[in-house]
């Protein structure tokens, strides 16, 4: 059945593509549902793993504080004291996202997780990056969720530095980069039902969703 994963910048409409494109496609949508496994293979209270969480904005400033901020040689951060933590967290997500497209896993539709770096070079996945202009992403998200656009300004910026910072520190790679996806959109030119329809159709060349 295979996998669909979405990186998507803030924004870019990842919250509401991610769960249309899974229902296009007949495949689970997993969400909400992968800090709760990671809560329990870790013996944690949910909250404690979706503050781990590399979806969860306001969490992930926690972990990325923990990790620290300074670059070191490869291009990461320096470890802070949290770092054993952040790591058993990470790495029980990725066993999560590994059984997920496992041949004996349900397959999906995944949003974040830095799901692209841990699935890698499979060829029952699709990898997809959503993105824009940074003011276009703000005016999209002004009108999408109604607040001052100072306050999505300031939510946006910190909610993309926590993210790259986090793909950057453990996988040493750039969020952003093409190189990681197999397809690269910009989703604030286009409607959400236009862009649903690309990564379906693009999904479905690859073999992946059910009947």
């Amino acid at each position: 059945m295979g996998v669909v994963t979405l990186s998507a910048a803030y924004g870019a409409g990842g919250p509401e593509i991610a769960p249309a494109v899974a229902g296009h496609l007949h495949l689970p949508f997993h969400d909400r549902m992968i800090p709760a496994q990671v809560a329990g293979r870790l013996g944690v209270p949910v909250e404690e793993a979706e503050a781990n969480d590399e979806t969860v904005v306001g969490g992930l400033w926690r972990l990325v504080a923990g990790l620290g901020t300074m670059p070191d040689t490869v291009g990461g951060v320096m470890p802070g004291p949290g770092i054993p933590d952040a790591r058993a967290f990470r790495e029980q997500t990725e066993r999560v996202l590994t059984e997920i497209a496992s041949p004996a896993g349900v397959g999906g539709v995944v949003l974040g997780r830095a799901a692209a770096m841990v699935l890698g070079d499979r060829p029952d996945v699709l990898h997809v990056r959503l993105g824009g202009p940074r003011q276009r992403r703000l005016e999209v998200a002004v009108a999408r969720y109604g607040r001052a656009p100072r306050e999505i300004r300031r939510e946006m910026d910190a909610n993309d530095r926590a993210r790259e910072a986090y793909v950057r520190h453990f996988y040493r790679a750039d969020a952003s980069s093409p190189k990681h996806y197999h397809l690269v959109i910009d989703s604030t030119a286009l409607s959400v039902d236009t862009v649903v329809d690309l990564v379906v159709t693009a999904a479905r060349s690859r073999g992946i969703g059910a009947d």
